[in-house]
């Protein structure tokens, strides 16, 4: 069965076994469908009468279809099969080209990017929409917010896995980097005196 398919039972029992997969990468992503789905609750509350006199609703169902748990949850997959496929690379026996090798070796690396730029842009949506937020909810929406930052973070630690060329690095790092600032300044630690921004968006506080 597919992990976007699974129970949450399911894939944490599976996630916990002494097994290649699922690993990190899809837990990564399924994080990230956790938080996206957050955030898309908090978008569901925001859409009551005076929110549709505001124009506040409208901005809630945007938010709703940006979420898009589906194609999150097809990330854990996609991220399964990556890993089995580059596993295929490390046989003795293998008979694959130099060609496929390198494409497997490719996608294993893309798989991870992209869910780092999902949940960025995910987490970015999320930011722009809190000023019209139901505010009885708001903490929920930033739960979301979390959830999404974590699991970049995550499919981050896969990609260093892939051995990226050094200006990706540098590219997701800035992407890691807003994340951590608009969390910093959710939680009220933006200029705070101690507080810092380190590489790749953590904060760190003496």
């Amino acid at each position: 069965m597919a992990l976007s398919q699974q129970s949450i039972n399911e894939f944490c029992k599976n996630l916990a076994a002494k097994q290649p997969t699922p690993g990190g990468g899809a837990s990564a992503a399924m994080v990230a469908a956790i938080g996206a789905a957050t955030a898309a609750m908090s978008a569901a509350y925001t859409q009551r009468k005076k929110d549709e006199e505001s124009g506040a609703a409208e901005h809630a169902r945007q938010l709703v279809e940006k979420m898009n748990m589906a194609e999150l949850e097809a990330m854990a997959d996609d991220d399964e099969k990556a890993y089995k496929d580059l596993q295929s690379t490390w046989k003795k026996d293998c008979t694959l080209s130099k060609e496929e090798i390198k494409a497997i070796q490719d996608r294993a690396l893309k798989v991870p990017t992209v869910l780092v730029e999902a949940c960025h842009k995910r987490i970015v949506a999320v930011n722009e929409f809190l000023p019209h937020c139901n505010p009885n909810i708001t903490s929920d929406a930033k739960v979301g917010i979390h959830s999404l930052a974590g699991a970049a973070r995550s499919a981050y630690q896969t990609v260093l896995v892939n051995t990226p060329p050094e200006d990706e690095k540098k590219r997701l790092c800035s992407l890691l980097l807003e994340i951590g600032a608009i969390e910093q300044e959710m939680l009220g630690l933006a200029g705070m005196e101690g507080s810092k921004l380190t590489s790749c968006g953590a904060a760190s506080i003496p």
